[in-house]
C-alpha cells in the first residue's frame, strides 16, 4: 500500500480505461478515513463490525507492492464506499444480497471462510434473550 500512489500514476499513463479507473479512486489513507467516516451513520453493531474489519483489510495490505493487487483492492473498497447509505435512512440499512456472478466467482477458500462468516453472525445473537438489543 506504501506504493499506492506511485501505483495510481502508473495506471493513469497505460490505458483510457486505466485512467476512469484512477480518477476514480482515492490513496489509502483517505479512502480509509472515508470508510470509517461513513460507517458512523450505520447501526452501532455494524458500525463496530465494519470499523475493525476496515482497519484489519488495510493493515493486512499495508506492505502490498503489486500494482494489479493495490489497485484491485483500492477499487474494490470505493466500490463498498459508494454503496453504503448515507443521510437518515443509514441506520437501518443492513446490506445488499450478495451477486450471483460474484458468489460463483469466488474460489473454494472464499467460500469456506463465506460459510465461516454466516456462522459466526448467526451466533452473535443466539445467546442474546428475545427483545433485547446487542447494541
Amino acid at each position: 500500500m506504501r506504493a499506492a500512489r506511485r501505483c495510481l500514476a502508473e495506471a493513469s499513463r497505460q490505458t483510457l480505461n486505466a485512467q476512469h479507473v484512477a480518477a476514480a479512486l482515492l490513496p489509502p489513507k483517505p479512502l480509509l478515513r472515508a470508510l470509517l467516516r461513513a460507517h458512523r451513520g450505520l447501526a452501532a453493531d455494524l458500525r463496530y463490525m465494519g470499523d475493525r474489519y476496515v482497519k484489519d483489510e488495510f493493515r493486512r495490505h499495508r506492505e502490498t507492492t503489486n500494482p494489479v493487487h493495490v489497485m484491485g483492492f483500492l477499487a474494490q473498497w470505493k466500490m463498498y464506499l459508494d454503496a453504503l447509505p448515507r443521510g437518515p435512512g443509514a441506520q437501518e440499512w443492513r446490506g445488499r444480497k450478495l451477486d450471483a456472478t460474484a458468489f460463483e466467482k469466488m474460489s473454494t477458500e472464499q467460500l469456506g471462510q463465506l460459510h465461516e462468516l454466516m456462522h459466526a453472525a448467526k451466533g452473535v445473537w443466539r445467546d442474546v434473550p428475545p427483545g433485547e438489543d446487542r447494541a
